[in-house]
């Protein structure tokens, strides 16, 4: 739980706090300033010790005096001091009063303690607490301690818990003594209320403390109750945070006795670490109730708490367990405890002892579930899909018949070769003269340069098809992606908040935040996403730079390892990239480490719904896409300024040359996915900028496949003239037309009839 000031103005706007005047209004005493406090907290000074800790110079406590609220002298503060000190002190017959406020005083600042501060703070509150001579204002400050100490940083250390186990046992000697023993049967502080009572147990059927609500979240005396005749749970008093109804049986050797009772109640589990419940963001409270009669005969007959979990924003109620706090297994335990309802938000339970007692709790957030996808989204991504799809089709049957003609071509060169052996030897047996050397040397000469035209030609074929090979997966990647975006983004499992339950066994959870087990669906989806998403940029960055190497360094061929080497960034380095992710972050018990639950895409957010650098949508997508981005840039500029440069000696073609020129250069920015950097601009703005930043990037990057489409497919002269072939087929299509002849003589007892047909086939059509 995060520190709360002890004085804070803000936390007395409760309605009831007000009409009571249930507080001391801020004042000046002796040169310290201090705010307004609730009765029974104590103020600190707004002048601070030197050196930087924030320590204040004084402290007073705020009493009610005839039913008037005062703050009593002030305590000055040693700034000198340290909790070391007051701890040798306290073995002396030194001034209690002094020690206690001082230890009080330095831990004012709970959030600024180290692991052996709280040994040493918790170590001196108990030796005060347990001390004979310590009087109610010693104990008063030294719960005021403890108080403080709930709001610390939670350690580990096995020391630590020790000290702080054996304090809250002194705490319920305490809660049973203290009416016995001072004058005063209640201290409130902020995070701590301790309750004593004296009850004869003949005049009562059941005695119930309650701890009623507030906007603060603090414990104000006024909201804590004490009713030491009630024979049921009451909830008439107003909003509940914790009770406790004790019911002691009717008849027997009990009511002969009288009962003292003592009640502590706690504002979280700081001081009770349990290694089976972890507890994250939950603040569970405890409260201890403890029964003593004179003769160690009163034992109540049955214990009933109910406990308001502070359920964190959008969030809602999974399960709870009603437990105990077992000091031999320094853990929960459920033994002796049941389960109640739930209703109403709040935790029943019922054990058949007295201890300290939790209502152990587990949430879920409520998700808002992504809607269907915008008309823009799914109009672009439609137009994407259906212009990719043509691409690819259109692709593939170019290839089929340039590689029936490169069959061809390969064939007249292999019977070319084979004519060439057969001149050769030919010409090796017939010229068998003196100019038979010149022959040999001759034709050896033109086989060789033949040769090595076959080579040339070969490591061009080659290089187109390197060219070929990046377009097509590309083309391949972004469809995928698409295909599965559209048919799988949005969770087809959501959690249902409405038919949510509390289970009705009482076991304890393993932890307060309950994440379902993943149901694999929307994690497949995701990582595809993923994968594909990185594939089609891979495979922009391969295609870049084989343009660069081709274009800017004028080279004619592309290296032999080329192909194995695209290959392996288009398509390895993705996948790599993935499975890496995924080994990261996910775990089939909780794969939003992974994923979001919203809709099937890589986590990006923290629990807070702030964007987090440590989720994997930032280093496992945004972070490589931004470098890959950075890449794309460089050699789109590296290409354009090679493409666009035009010659001073052209001039009467030089504006539609460089006009063509520029396209080509779009064209380029369109295939490497540059519209996607619009996407960072989305991240770093806000307000109009971000809305404009965000419909330019939808429709930029929704209709991408349908410009790769129109850039590179509709626009190439195979394509036109595929399309003209089929526009002519089906407008040349075979309607047969029928007409009828009809004959009539003039006698009229004889008819007959003709009929002809033709079609429009053998008619001359033009588009």
């Amino acid at each position: 739980m995060a520190p709360m000031p002890l004085a804070a103005p803000c936390m007395f706007t409760d309605a009831h706090l007000l009409l009571s005047v249930n507080f001391c209004n801020g004042t000046t005493l002796n040169g310290f300033r201090f705010p307004n406090t609730a009765v029974g907290w104590f103020a600190y000074s707004a002048e601070k010790c030197p050196g930087g800790a924030g320590t204040p110079r004084a402290t007073t406590r705020c009493s009610s005096r005839e039913g008037k609220p005062e703050f009593d002298l002030p305590r000055r503060f040693d700034c000198g001091q340290t909790l070391q000190d007051i701890q040798r002190n306290l073995s002396s017959a030194a001034d209690l009063e002094t020690l206690a406020s001082s230890a009080q005083v330095l831990t004012s600042r709970p959030e600024n303690l180290k692991a052996e501060d709280i040994i040493v703070a918790a170590d001196i509150a108990n030796t005060l607490l347990l001390s004979p001579n310590a009087s109610e204002s010693v104990r008063v400050a030294a719960v005021a301690t403890v108080s403080q100490l709930l709001n610390a940083t939670e350690s580990s250390e096995m020391e630590e818990s020790s000290t702080t186990q054996g304090l809250t046992v002194t705490l319920d000697q305490l809660a049973l003594n203290l009416s016995l023993t001072s004058n005063t049967s209640q201290v409130v502080q902020p995070n701590l209320v301790v309750q004593s009572a004296q009850v004869p147990a003949s005049d009562t059927q059941g005695v119930q403390f309650t701890a009623l609500a507030g906007l603060s979240g603090s414990f104000v005396s006024n909201r804590i109750q004490l009713n030491t005749n009630v024979s049921k749970v009451t909830e008439d008093s107003g909003l509940i945070d914790a009770l406790v109804h004790i019911q002691f049986p009717s008849g027997g050797r009990q009511q002969r006795s009288n009962a003292s009772l003592g009640f502590v109640l706690y504002q979280n589990s700081r001081f009770f670490p349990s290694s089976i419940y972890r507890r994250k963001e939950a603040s569970v409270r405890v409260l201890s109730a403890s029964v003593r009669g004179l003769e160690r005969s009163v034992v109540p007959q049955s214990v009933e708490m109910h406990f308001r979990p502070a359920l964190p924003r959008n969030t809602f109620l999974h399960d709870f367990a009603c437990v105990f706090w077992d000091y031999n297994l320094r853990d929960w335990s459920t033994q002796g405890c049941s389960k109640g309802n739930a209703s109403d938000n709040v935790l029943r339970c019922l054990c058949n002892h007295t201890t300290n007692f939790a209502a152990l709790w587990s949430f879920r957030e409520n998700y808002k579930y992504a809607e269907a996808l915008g008309v823009i989204s799914t109009v672009g991504l439609s137009f994407s899909l259906l212009g990719l799809v043509v691409t690819i089709i259109h692709h593939l049957k170019e290839n089929l018949q340039r590689k029936s003609r490169k069959q061809q071509t390969q064939l007249n060169s292999k019977l070319s070769l084979f004519c060439i052996y057969l001149s050769l030897t030919q010409n090796l047996i017939q010229n068998m003269t003196q100019k038979w050397t010149q022959n040999l040397y001759l034709e050896p000469d033109c086989f060789l340069l033949y040769l090595l035209s076959l080579q040339r030609k070969s490591r061009k074929q080659q290089t187109q098809l390197n060219s070929k090979l990046s377009l097509f997966c590309i083309y391949l990647s972004l469809l995928a992606f698409i295909i599965t975006f559209l048919a799988g983004v949005q969770n087809p499992s959501p959690q249902n908040s409405s038919e949510n339950k509390p289970s009705f066994q009482n076991h304890i959870m393993d932890s307060d935040l309950h994440v379902e087990p993943d149901r694999g669906h929307c994690t497949a989806v995701a990582a595809l996403l993923h994968f594909f998403l990185l594939a089609t940029f891979s495979w922009n960055s391969v295609y870049g730079t084989q343009l660069v190497l081709l274009v800017r360094s004028m080279q004619r061929h592309l290296p032999l390892y080329w192909t194995p080497l695209s290959i392996g960034v288009g398509w390895g380095v993705p996948a790599l990239v993935m499975a890496v992710t995924l080994a990261a972050t996910y775990r089939v018990q909780n794969p939003l480490d992974y994923r979001q639950e919203e809709f099937c895409w890589l986590a990006a957010l923290d629990r807070d719904k702030h964007f987090s650098f440590h989720k994997p949508l930032f280093w496992a997508f945004l972070l490589p896409l931004g470098l890959v981005l950075i890449y794309n840039t460089v050699l789109l500029v590296l290409t354009s300024l090679t493409t666009c440069r035009v010659d001073p000696r052209l001039t009467s073609t030089k504006r539609s040359s460089l006009t063509r020129k520029v396209l080509v250069s779009f064209s380029l920015a369109v295939l490497l996915g540059m519209s996607w950097t619009l996407g960072y601009f989305v991240l770093v703005t806000t307000g109009t900028l971000h809305l404009v930043f965000s419909i330019l990037f939808c429709l930029c990057t929704t209709t991408q496949g349908l410009q790769i489409f129109l850039l590179f497919t509709a626009r190439t002269r195979s394509f036109q003239a595929s399309m003209r072939r089929s526009v002519r087929y089906i407008s040349s299509a075979s309607i047969p037309f029928n007409s009828n002849k009809y004959e009539l003589w003039k006698k009229g007892n004889e008819s007959s009839s003709s009929e002809t047909y033709r079609e429009i086939l053998h008619q001359d059509t033009s588009i």
